[in-house]
């Protein structure tokens, strides 16, 4: 009547072959480097190029969003590190040892999201720390999207490459 491997052919586990993993990877990235520190793009430009209440709107949403950002890891700090570390460390032992396609697909996206996170952190404590107002804050919003996208770019090469090498080991006859 139903054939149980009919959803496994429907979801496909060889991440780097499939489209929705390139698609999902650049959104991210793309995600990632417009919302520096929760706050987007747009407003930053706005704010820098006009000032006034532009600005006091951006240095309010900046501090809003690193209080709550360096709240929750003084707070959960220790137990975020432990979690994440199990899971990066789960996924590479998966992808090493188990030779499983999705969980080094989703090692590659998940590991440059955590530096990502060490990123935002670092530079939430530098405004916290007084680069909170005027020409410093647009300084760090700005090196910060600069570092972010580095990152992002960094990623997806990197992607590509190993997805690019898989790709072509499950072509070649051995």
């Amino acid at each position: 009547m139903s054939d149980p491997t009919l959803l496994l052919d429907l979801i496909d586990f060889r991440s780097f072959s499939n489209l929705w993993y390139w698609i999902a990877l650049c959104v991210i990235w793309s995600s990632a480097s417009h919302w520096v520190l929760g706050v987007p793009h747009d407003m930053v430009s706005r704010a820098k190029r006009h000032g006034g209440q532009a600005q006091e709107d951006l240095e309010l949403l900046v501090r809003i969003n690193t209080d709550r950002m360096l709240f929750h890891s003084r707070e959960y700090g220790p137990w975020l590190v432990g979690i994440a570390t199990f899971i990066l460390a789960m996924l590479l032992t998966l992808a090493a040892l188990y030779d499983s396609e999705f969980a080094l697909a989703l090692l590659l996206i998940m590991a440059p999201l955590f530096v990502l996170f060490y990123l935002s952190l670092r530079a939430a404590l530098l405004i916290e720390g007084g680069e909170g107002r005027g020409e410093a804050l647009f300084r760090r919003l700005f090196l910060t999207r600069l570092m972010v996208q580095g990152l992002g770019m960094v990623s997806i090469f990197v992607a590509a490459m190993v997805g690019m090498y898989v790709n072509l080991t499950h072509f070649i006859p051995q």
